[in-house]
């Protein structure tokens, strides 16, 4: 199915994105590394076995949603102020990070979108009304 190819495109895109971003984040010193780095590496072991074990099923789905959801949230929550937008984007390798959040939140977003989708799409043909 087209939709099913598309989400785990945009997710995996995700995922490539998210280790970007939280790689600058640590070159930068926003985030520090250290044991942070094993719940990083946990979210993304999650965000792909949801991508690429567990795509076809509810659990993937709901994964995947919630992995959109929160890189959609990127751009808000690491340029929620003027000064740290400004900073960041002035510095040394500014445009990738500028770069890098914005295409989470829009990849993120949409692959929110197509795994409610894909929700929504389960869900209907696993009620007992369409099951004959």
């Amino acid at each position: 199915m087209k939709h099913n190819v598309t989400l785990t495109v945009t997710s995996l895109l995700s995922v490539v994105l998210f280790s970007i971003h939280v790689t600058d984040d640590i070159v930068r010193g926003i985030s520090e590394g250290g044991r942070e780095n094993a719940i990083i590496i946990l979210i993304m072991l999650v965000y792909l076995c949801g991508t690429l074990i567990l795509a076809e099923r509810r659990l993937g789905q709901v994964i995947m949603l919630l992995g959109g959801l929160a890189s959609a949230a990127m751009p808000f929550i690491h340029v929620r102020s003027a000064s740290h937008s400004g900073h960041v984007a002035q510095s040394s390798g500014g445009f990738l990070f500028i770069w890098t959040v914005l295409a989470m939140g829009a990849t993120g977003s949409f692959s929110a979108v197509l795994a409610a989708l894909g929700l929504r799409m389960i869900a209907r043909n696993e009620s007992p009304d369409r099951r004959g």
